[in-house]
């Protein structure tokens, strides 16, 4: 689901920029490199520190803050890439003449509406794949290359 710009953020603009950055960061193999460093680096000092409160806090804590922090900002990331997604499709639906304009706005349709257009596509993949067989099979025919219908024997 789209979820829309919110009013008076143009102010945050440097957290969009900021999140953005820090997304595609992490994504990187070489965050993943230094996590798998760190963590590491934290099971080794272990028996030195002979395993204690101490250093699993250390790892806990750390962990939590930045798994806490990163939501925020995978969240924004991701609002902003539906959002412009959305937007994309949007502009494909209004220059399309037989589209439909009033899906422009799914969004805001309740589940029993969504379940219905679901039902409708679903009867459109089934007609369209019916009408392709069918066209397959006068091809076929045609060409002289009727389909092998010869059973095979059912193994138990």
């Amino acid at each position: 689901m789209t979820v829309p710009a919110t009013h008076g953020s143009a102010g945050f603009d440097w957290f969009r920029r900021f999140s953005q950055r820090v997304a595609r960061s992490v994504g990187a193999p070489w965050a993943f490199a230094v996590a798998l460093v760190v963590v590491v680096a934290w099971a080794v000092t272990g028996p030195i520190f002979r395993y204690s409160n101490t250093w699993q806090l250390i790892i806990n804590t750390g962990t939590t803050i930045i798994t806490f922090l990163m939501v925020f900002v995978i969240q924004n990331t991701q609002n902003r890439d539906s959002q412009v997604t959305q937007l994309k499709l949007d502009e494909l639906i209004r220059a399309i003449r037989p589209a439909r304009n009033e899906l422009v706005n799914m969004e805001g349709m309740s589940d029993e509406e969504l379940l219905g257009l679901q039902r409708q596509f679903e009867d459109l993949r089934r007609r369209a794949e019916a009408h392709r067989l069918a066209r397959r099979r006068s091809t076929d025919v045609r060409r002289g290359s009727a389909p092998d219908r010869t059973q095979r024997p059912v193994e138990p």
